[in-house]
């Protein structure tokens, strides 16, 4: 008998623990973390307002900007000159990341600052070979360098030919409603001799209408989603075609921010689906001093396929297990949404509403995340269970993103004016410097490898990688899926050019190597810098950082061939 105890103690002194689902504190923005975009494998950059965050340029001035290494959690002051606050971004085809919009600088900051006024702003920060980000710097030059008019809570779409479409936003800075809105789009590079566009859509979808949901879509139209009103928007001729309202009146742009991604695309057809989560009911003509804090978020998602069958069914409406004002969606690897942070009451904005909680016009943070499995039959996508709870509020300020380990890192979080620490006891939510990862299960398990991926790959071109796949994982042609993803900009509730299209593939008999078949043209996969991850069973790789297309700058020609 005691043979058999001591047997049973060495077995669970040896046992690993099961893998799980986890959330781990690893270090400080530096900034508020309201704004996050990955620009290499190793590197992120966060962006904030210029205001009070404490982290200071090598000049002593306060950092408004800093670049998070992934490889040592530490962040390091990015020296801005135009005030970043509400801007929004994403890659160029030559692999230029671009920040576009932003704030007037309060101020009661400038002697801290210097910032300059950001509604303009244009910000480059170009290919970094740097691993750690040393010597790699942000370009501005706000004379010459600019877009053709003021652009606060703007969008960005990357398009087909490689540049940015910048969609609405705000002239000036207004407390909540958007009572003075840039109701046009524009480009960068320019277009149209840098004159913008008009949009009827953005006209009639105030007041609830900043940071619009925009999505290139594989034909190379753009959906865009903004208040409860969806168009397709077609660039290349620039006229609007009004589609279906969201049902029974959600709506889901700031400053009733719900969230809202394009589910992953996949061959042959790459048919796309919209799909649109949280956000409120309220009616859009409320006055200000009749809305609070402790009003209901929307449990309610809305999923559209965009075919002629898709748009004669209509919307089909499902729930998440609670209402979520602020959330966002984070596409993973094998195809599966994240749906994270956000608060269970109120609404976007800072202490402009009738009842606040301290300065937050939202209250009830969501602490737990829902994974959502679009393959799923209707009723059975959504699941918290297996998913941790964090104890960080993420609601106004707060960005989230996919990394190239695999793993989600959430930072941010400030329904302040400025950087505030509320005191305990006190109404409110502290401003918010500390950056967490989720990491899924596999983060803590062994892992594919991939190796030998080409750096630069064309479109519609056969390619080969290798993959070393754990011993004890199994892979078959039915549970490998390969992705290539740009992993987006992500503010305000909303993930700008977030995109996954997975791509066919055939796994060698020896299963040591990938021949994969590239996207066929720069529409469905809009060119410019990409990763690719591959998920075999439960497991996912980290993701391959590749150049898709020339590298060429925009705008570049058609590539591939037409679907």
């Amino acid at each position: 008998m005691r043979t058999a105890s001591l047997l049973l103690l060495a077995s669970l002194a040896v046992a690993a623990p099961a893998a799980k689902w986890e959330f781990v504190e690893v270090g400080s923005s530096g900034v508020i973390g309201l704004e996050s975009i990955v620009v290499s494998p190793t590197l992120v950059i966060f962006f904030d307002r210029a205001t009070n965050d404490p982290l200071r340029t090598p000049n002593g001035k306060v950092a408004w900007g800093s670049l998070f290494d992934l490889e040592t959690n530490t962040a390091t002051a990015l020296e801005l000159i135009t005030d970043s606050f509400c801007a929004s971004g994403a890659m160029l085809s030559n692999g230029t990341m671009v920040s576009v919009g932003g704030n007037t600088p309060a101020a009661a900051d400038l002697n801290q600052t210097g910032a300059y006024d950001g509604r303009m702003g244009i910000r480059l920060f170009e290919p970094c070979a740097s691993p750690s980000g040393a010597g790699c710097t942000i370009f501005e030059d706000p004379q010459t360098l600019h877009l053709a008019t003021t652009r606060w809570y703007t969008s960005t779409v990357r398009l087909f030919d490689g540049s940015l479409m910048i969609i609405g936003g705000v002239h000036e800075d207004i407390p909540f409603y958007n009572t003075d809105p840039v109701n046009s789009f524009e480009f960068f590079p320019p277009k149209d001799n840098g004159v913008p566009r008009d949009s009827p859509f953005l006209n009639r979808t105030v007041p609830v209408n900043l940071f619009p949901r925009g999505f290139a879509l594989p034909d190379g139209t753009v959906f865009i989603l903004a208040n409860n009103q969806t168009i397709i928007y077609d660039v290349e001729s620039n006229t609007e075609t009004p589609l279906l309202d969201l049902p029974n009146g959600q709506r889901v742009s700031n400053p009733f921010d719900g969230t809202a991604t394009m589910l992953p695309l996949s061959p042959p057809d790459y048919i796309p689906e919209i799909l649109a989560c949280g956000g409120s009911m309220k009616s859009d003509t409320t006055p200000v001093e009749d809305l609070s804090s402790q009003d209901p978020a929307t449990s309610q998602c809305a999923r559209l396929t965009l075919s002629p069958a898709g748009l004669a069914q209509g919307w089909q409406v499902e729930h998440m297990p609670q209402g979520r004002m602020m959330p966002e969606m984070v596409l993973l690897p094998n195809g599966q949404v994240l749906i994270t942070n956000g608060a269970g009451t109120g609404y976007a904005a800072v202490q402009s509403i009738g009842v606040t909680t301290g300065q937050s016009n939202a209250d009830h943070p969501v602490f737990t995340p829902v994974l959502y499995d679009p393959s799923a039959p209707l009723g059975q996508r959504m699941t918290q269970e297996g998913l941790p709870t964090t104890n960080i509020p993420r609601m106004y300020h707060s960005s989230v993103t996919l990394t190239p380990k695999g793993n989600i890192l959430i930072a941010g979080n400030n329904p302040n004016a400025n950087f505030t620490i509320v005191p305990p006891g006190e109404p409110g939510f502290s401003s918010e410097l500390r950056v967490e990862t989720l990491n899924p299960p596999f983060i803590s398990m062994p892992r594919p490898v991939l190796s030998n991926v080409p750096s630069k790959i064309a479109f519609n071109q056969h390619f080969t990688m290798d993959i070393d796949i754990p011993a004890g994982v199994s892979a078959t042609a039915s549970n490998v899926k390969v992705a290539l993803m740009d992993l987006g900009f992500s503010t305000h509730a909303f993930h700008s050019t977030e995109r996954l299209v997975f791509m066919d593939f055939t796994l060698a008999s020896n299963k040591r190597s990938l021949t994969v078949l590239s996207p066929p043209n720069n529409r469905v996969y809009p060119p410019g810098p990409a990763f690719i991850f591959v998920t075999v069973g439960d497991t996912t790789s980290e993701g391959a950082h590749v150049m898709v297309g020339s590298g060429a700058s925009p705008p570049v020609p058609d590539q591939g061939v037409p679907l």
